[in-house]
């Protein structure tokens, strides 16, 4: 798996790539055998996903560097736009 962030936006067009971005908040949640992550960045009204197979540090108040893409999710018929991580190290 390549972990350069400009290969991986070269490689794909729809990924963008943050840096130093300040977490507002950090939730860990389980979901059958993944551990949702849920990270809320300074400035952004969108959150930021990503799966793992387990816990994590808790980023609340860190600086990232994230790489992403916009998706939409539907929550009781109504759409949500959130944001895919594909790549998220502390800055």
């Amino acid at each position: 798996m390549q972990s350069d962030p400009k290969k991986l936006v070269d490689k794909n067009r729809n990924l963008i790539h943050s840096e130093l971005m300040k977490v507002v908040s950090h939730v860990q949640r389980d979901q059958d055998d993944w551990v949702l992550h849920t990270v809320m960045v300074e400035g952004c009204d969108v959150p930021f996903k990503f799966k793992r197979k387990g816990k994590y540090q808790n980023l609340k108040g860190a600086r990232v560097n994230i790489t992403y893409y916009p998706e939409q999710e539907t929550v009781a018929g109504m759409a949500f736009e959130t944001m895919k991580v594909v790549r998220i190290k502390r800055g």
